[in-house]
């Protein structure tokens, strides 16, 4: 009797099973809800059935009884993707805006510091100086257009450009100090080939160039390095999905529908793997991009304190100033050693004096290069509050891609949507990056063919970060070996006029200085020479005297 029974209920739910579904039992079910669903996501209801059909025709979902036909599942499939896409530019897009943000703040300080510099010398020494100074204007312009050239990118030799410029202001000051005699440009060229030996300017050239050159460098490879993860992010965001990855999007956020459980949402580790496996090639960026993150923020912790940006860029006229006035003191000397070395010039007419001099009150007055500001400590804190929160990006996209539409709550494990039906997810959780992926049981990958577009932004940081620890170091890292770049300087954030390229090839320098100048000897010097005024009240008559006679 009991044999009898059993038999009878399966021959029972034989016949039954095809309409079986987890929202009723009829094979009629009605397709109104996807039917609204459907025409909502923009698609035209011409060939969407009325009611259920056997579902034999599917290829991604599940063969039941559906709603959906082929062109359904098409076009839902090619929906998920382009949702899936869009999303992923979004969060590239706001991480994109964030480092920007920083770029531009940054930017901007650092233009601001060098034109309130440039401004401050120019002031000051036409106030000191007059004409004397109206008429070699231009040796002090072109120094801080090349160094404004340098740091937007242009291909500037950083080391020749102050080379250059000492041996400039040694020519001038020594040919106004020497106008009683004919001196030609041969002769002011052998004057400017004795400036190693002769030293006319102390230590405060040397000193200069160093606290110059690591400052320039690391403020220029910090700018590139902000621009790099820019156009990564943006350049990454812009990787398509693979087929195998619209299959198993589908499969997990529109199957549901056609399945006729459209509220049941994804569990929680079945959400994680179709992630993973989807985004396992942005994945494998982990790594260089944390450490370009860290290499950033190591650079951006030398930018403020009594040596950082902000200390070395206004300091510029003072130290200048510092450097003629020592060259005034040394004069007669250096006169004597020059006509040893390249001859004694012919006397001629002494040229004018008196007619420009300038009032001893006329050196004295404000300091302009004002009291440092807490913008750059504020930069600095900003910035590398932001680049420490974006280090995990690459690896934490799977998880907040899923935050908002897994299943939560008490009985999500045993009722969510694990890509068949209503019911647990068995499945482990992959790991992050392609290698991980080769057993994902939702996305079918080829790890022996990772996506070349990111494989090229990987090259770009590892060569980035590469720039900026050359960078900490003080080294000029585009007269390096970059033979292994490839095509793109990571600039993605310059504007059409702020990172051109000068028509002025310029020649490695093979013998590069090492700038390991103890600290406390470039603050003592800094702080010396931070209040023009006080510093040369006393001396200032005595140059302006001597290099008038």
């Amino acid at each position: 009797m009991m044999d009898s029974f059993i038999i009878a209920a399966l021959a029972l739910c034989s016949l039954m099973a095809p309409a079986c579904g987890d929202k009723g039992t009829s094979k009629a079910r009605s397709c109104s809800d996807i039917r609204q669903f459907y025409s909502g996501k923009g698609f035209a209801l011409d060939g969407v059935p009325q009611s259920e059909i056997s579902g034999e025709h599917l290829r991604i979902c599940s063969q039941g009884y559906t709603c959906c036909t082929s062109d359904m599942e098409d076009n839902l499939a090619a929906q998920s993707r382009r949702e899936m896409e869009g999303v992923l530019k979004e969060a590239g897009r706001t991480l994109q805006t964030s480092l920007m943000g920083q770029h531009k703040a940054f930017d901007g300080y650092f233009l601001e510091l060098l034109n309130r510099s440039a401004i401050n010398l120019q002031e000051t020494f036409l106030a000191i100086y007059g004409l004397l100074y109206s008429q070699n204007a231009e040796v002090f312009s072109d120094l801080y257009s090349d160094l404004r050239h340098y740091y937007r990118g242009s291909n500037v030799n950083l080391e020749e450009v102050l080379n250059e410029f000492w041996a400039k202001l040694l020519e001038k000051l020594f040919f106004q100090a020497n106008q009683q005699y004919h001196i030609g440009e041969d002769y002011l060229e052998c004057v400017s080939k004795q400036i190693d030996t002769l030293r006319p300017f102390g230590d405060t050239a040397r000193l200069m160039k160093v606290a110059v050159t690591r400052t320039f460098v690391a403020a220029r490879s910090f700018v590139q390095g902000l621009g790099t993860s820019g156009d990564v992010v943006r350049k990454v965001s812009q990787v398509q999905l693979t087929p195998n990855c619209m299959r198993a999007m589908m499969k997990m956020t529109y199957c549901p529908h056609c399945r006729g459980v459209a509220s049941a949402r994804p569990c929680a580790n079945y959400c994680s793997n179709v992630m993973k496996g989807c985004l396992a090639n942005q994945a494998d960026l982990d790594t260089e991009w944390k450490h370009l993150a860290e290499t950033l923020i190591q650079v951006a912790a030398g930018f403020d304190g009594p040596s950082g940006v902000e200390s070395v860029v206004l300091s510029l006229p003072s130290r200048i100033s510092e450097a003629m006035l020592t060259m005034a003191e040394n004069m007669a000397t250096i006169n004597s050693k020059l006509f040893q070395a390249c001859g004694h010039p012919r006397d001629g007419r002494a040229g004018s004096t008196g007619a420009n001099a300038v009032k001893r009150g006329e050196a004295a007055g404000e300091n302009r290069l004002g009291t440092s500001s807490n913008k750059m400590a504020k930069l600095v804190s900003d910035v590398t509050a932001r680049l420490r929160d974006m280090q995990p990006y690459w690896v934490s996209l799977p998880s907040m891609l899923c935050s908002d539409r897994v299943a939560t709550g008490t009985a999500a494990e045993d009722k969510c949507w694990n890509g068949m039906s209503r019911a647990r997810y068995l499945p482990e959780v992959m790991g992050d990056g392609l290698a991980s992926q080769i057993s994902n049981p939702e996305v079918e990958i080829d790890i022996t063919k990772p996506d070349m577009t990111i494989r090229q932004q990987i090259m770009q940081l590892k060569i980035m970060t590469h720039r900026l620890r050359n960078a900490l170091n003080g080294q000029d890292v585009d007269f390096q070996d970059t033979s292994d770049d490839v095509s793109g300087s990571g600039s993605g954030m310059c504007g059409d006029n702020v990172c051109h390229r000068v028509a002025r090839p310029v020649a490695p320098v093979t013998n590069r200085p090492k700038y390991a100048v103890p600290p406390q000897e470039e603050v003592k010097s800094s702080s010396r020479s931070q209040n023009l005024p006080g510093v040369t009240d006393f001396l200032l008559p005595w140059l302006i005297c001597l290099l008038r006679r």
